[in-house]
C-alpha cells in the first residue's frame, strides 16, 4: 500500500484549455490516474526490500515522472512525496522471519567462533 501527496496547480497560461478539455475537475479527473500509471511503473522496476531500504530513490523516480506526466495535461506539480508505504501482513511476516533466521544464522555464528577460541 503506498501513498502520494501531491501539490498541484493548473499552468494559468493554459486554464482555458485545461477548462474545454478537462472541465473544471481536472485535477480530480487527471491526477488520480496518472499517480496510479506513474506508481505501477516506477514500483515495478523495484522489489519489495528495495522500495523500503531504497526509499528516496523511488521517491524522486515517482516525483520525476508525475512532474513530466501532469505537463502532459498542463498541470504543474509544486510538491510529490510519498507519504506512506505498507507491506500486507504476509509480507511483513515474510520479512520477520527472515529477519530471525538472520539473527539465529549471526548468534550460531558466534557460538561456533567462541567454541574455537577456547
Amino acid at each position: 500500500n503506498l501513498t502520494l501527496r501531491v501539490l498541484s496547480r493548473p499552468e494559468v497560461s493554459r486554464l482555458p484549455i485545461i477548462f474545454q478539455t478537462l472541465g473544471l475537475e481536472y485535477d480530480e479527473k487527471v491526477l488520480p490516474s496518472i499517480g496510479n500509471e506513474v506508481l505501477k511503473a516506477v514500483v515495478a522496476q523495484f522489489n519489495a526490500d528495495q522500495l523500503l531500504t531504497e526509499r528516496p530513490q523511488v521517491s524522486a523516480l515517482v516525483r520525476d515522472s508525475l512532474i513530466k506526466r501532469a505537463k502532459d495535461f498542463n498541470i504543474e506539480l509544486d510538491d510529490v512525496a510519498i507519504t506512506h508505504l505498507s507491506y500486507g501482513m504476509e509480507f511483513s511476516r515474510a520479512v520477520e522471519a527472515k529477519q530471525v533466521a538472520q539473527q539465529e544464522a549471526e548468534r550460531s555464528k558466534f557460538v561456533v567462533m567462541k567454541a574455537d577460541q577456547e
